[in-house]
């Protein structure tokens, strides 16, 4: 995913544009443009979007299903869980694993 600095400088250099000239266009300020340009800058979308127009390009905003590592019905089932089933849960699940580890161990 692209930082906003670096997407708002590449549409800047694309429209062969100075911050001053974007900053004209936007009605904003060239030291303001140079912090949008900043590596962790973290501008009100309007704003992005404001000094995108102003280098002739749109900001288009997608949302997509993120991949999901966690298995949800787990997850739901410990939350079903008191804090001392869930401790007691994790102390077994632990001397599982410890119990697996010490096996791998012999059997090398």
């Amino acid at each position: 995913m692209a930082k906003v600095g670096d997407l708002l400088r590449r549409a800047r250099a694309d429209a062969g544009m100075t911050q001053s000239a974007v900053a004209d266009r936007a009605g904003t300020t060239q030291t303001a443009v140079a912090r949008l340009e900043r590596w962790d800058a973290n501008p009100r979308i309007a704003t992005l979007e404001r000094a995108l127009r102003a280098t002739g390009h749109r900001l288009q905003l997608q949302a997509v299903p993120a991949p999901t590592d966690v298995d949800e019905d787990q997850l739901a089932a410990h939350l079903r869980m008191t804090p001392a089933e869930r401790a007691q849960a994790h102390d077994s699940a632990y001397r599982s694993v410890a119990e697996s580890v010490r096996a791998a161990r012999r059997a090398d």
